[in-house]
């Protein structure tokens, strides 16, 4: 396929959400569209090698803050490089996001076209894709707001629907859309035939798309123009500036696809999938003869239909049918396989009670490496610290704690107030409570040290940081 079969035709990468329904995998601060789930991508990556596949455009991505490392990141590990990564400081839905990269896109282009994408569907037969979006894009240049509808292969109620007049006909206006329904109305909806799934993706004139938004949500549309106009640059980001919090906060669906007459949709014949649940991941993985999907340290008898994911330890199942099993360090999820969209009552409890496995997993990701706890008590904790080869911490400080290093792989450089020495595998040192300090990574091989932390308060929020390369 032609690189250039599209070159104007921007791709719109939206790579903010959570996927609560994913956890324990999926959590706030690594969600599941970096999660490598089905195969050796993760959604957003495969997301991103799909647009470079059909157009040549550099993409627009739109991520809340604290995943603007992962993003880049993750761009960099398939070699895509984007055209402006838009950090939300706050998520606002769809409606906004798609907005904030329209904007950039009519600052370069006045008759830019957009192609939206979630970063975490999975669409298949590319071939066949790159058609649809060929004639979408011709809907679109005359004004159109079209989005792809798939032809529904069972009665699905974790999916809109979008109802047509011909769902075997091309390009054609939308007849009206139809929210998550119950499973006798999607029943119903998949044998009248002419009910599609919704599938979420967009193609678009920026251009048209900000007219209607001002029509429809002009409050939306003025915050988010102002909060494009006070963008300020930072490193490779670009942050909007504050009025984009004042934003209504509503999806596109909402916002303008159900109010505008210029809605109209192409029935598709690529496979898609909106990988939202576990069953959803059960459906697209390869399964056994009892209709299993095993992965990891799993041994299962007498068992069927069911997802079984270990992550660090033996997982052993006996004797049931239609289960989801997912292990991981710090949780294990177990459920029907047919109440799988409920696991965000989970995620919702656990956020009631303050609890943190909502939030990071036992292992965190950080611009300049990761750490993964190991144990904790009272008033100490010990952490596996791993930092890459030419990374560097910040200079910082803590009030309530001390810290001992213990090197065990590679090479550390350490500040500690005014000295500036070298620590090798199996040296130590001893960081005082107040003490200005900094860890680097001179070598080039990864830098792994145990970390003791000793003190009255050993919450992530005790640094105070004077200097940072990653701008925090």
């Amino acid at each position: 396929m032609a690189q250039d079969s599209a070159p104007n035709i921007i791709p719109v990468v939206l790579a903010g959400g959570v996927g609560s329904r994913l956890w324990p995998v999926s959590r706030s601060f690594f969600p599941k569209q970096f999660q490598k789930l089905l195969g050796e991508h993760s959604f957003l990556q495969a997301t991103l090698l799909r647009a470079a596949a059909i157009t040549s455009s550099a993409p627009i991505l739109v991520c809340n803050e604290e995943h603007r490392f992962l993003v880049a990141q993750q761009c960099r590990e398939v070699d895509q490089q984007w055209g402006q990564l838009i950090l939300e400081p706050e998520g606002r839905s769809s409606a906004p996001a798609i907005a904030l990269a329209a904007w950039a896109a009519v600052a370069q282009d006045p008759d830019a076209v957009l192609l939206v994408l979630p970063s975490d569907h999975l669409v298949g037969d590319l071939e066949l894709f790159a058609q649809s979006v060929q004639q979408a894009a011709k809907g679109a240049r005359d004004g159109g707001l079209v989005t792809f509808g798939v032809t529904p292969e069972r009665a699905e109620t974790g999916y809109g629907y979008i109802q047509v007049a011909d769902a075997q006909a091309g390009l054609q206006a939308v007849t009206s859309f139809v929210e998550k329904p119950t499973e006798d109305l999607a029943r119903e909806y998949v044998d009248a035939g002419n009910f599609l799934w919704n599938s979420g993706m967009f193609v678009l004139g920026a251009q048209t798309y900000l007219n209607e938004l001002a029509e429809y949500q002009p409050e939306m549309a003025s915050c988010t123009k102002q909060a494009m106009a006070d963008a300020q640059s930072d490193m490779d980001f670009m942050r909007p500036g504050p009025s984009f919090l004042d934003s209504p906060a509503d999806s596109i669906d909402y916002a303008v696809m159900e109010k505008t007459s210029r809605a109209q949709v192409l029935p598709v014949q690529f496979t898609w999938n909106d990988i939202g649940s576990w069953s959803a991941i059960w459906d697209e993985s390869a399964r056994d003869d009892d209709g299993n999907h095993l992965e990891g340290d799993v041994v299962a008898v007498n068992t069927h239909n069911s997802y079984v994911r270990a992550g660090e330890r033996l997982v052993g199942i006996i004797g049931v049918d239609n289960l989801v099993v997912v292990e991981t360090t710090d949780a294990v999820l177990v459920a029907d396989r047919d109440q799988v969209q409920d696991v965000k009552q989970i995620v919702q409890r656990l956020s009631e009670t303050k609890r943190s496995e909502h939030l990071y997993h036992r292992e965190v990701f950080r611009p300049w490496g990761s750490y993964e706890g190991i144990a904790e008590g009272d008033r100490y904790q010990v952490k596996c610290i791993k930092v890459e080869p030419g990374a560097t911490l910040s200079l910082q400080m803590h009030h309530h704690r001390s810290e001992h290093w213990i090197v065990v792989q590679g090479t550390a450089r350490v500040t500690r107030e005014d000295e500036v020495f070298t620590l090798g595998e199996n040296e130590s040192t001893y960081i005082p409570r107040g003490a200005k300090h900094r860890l680097e990574n001179p070598g080039r091989l990864p830098l792994e040290l145990i970390e003791v932390q000793v003190g009255p308060y050993l919450g992530e929020d005790d640094i105070e940081r004077f200097e940072d390369v990653y701008g925090r």
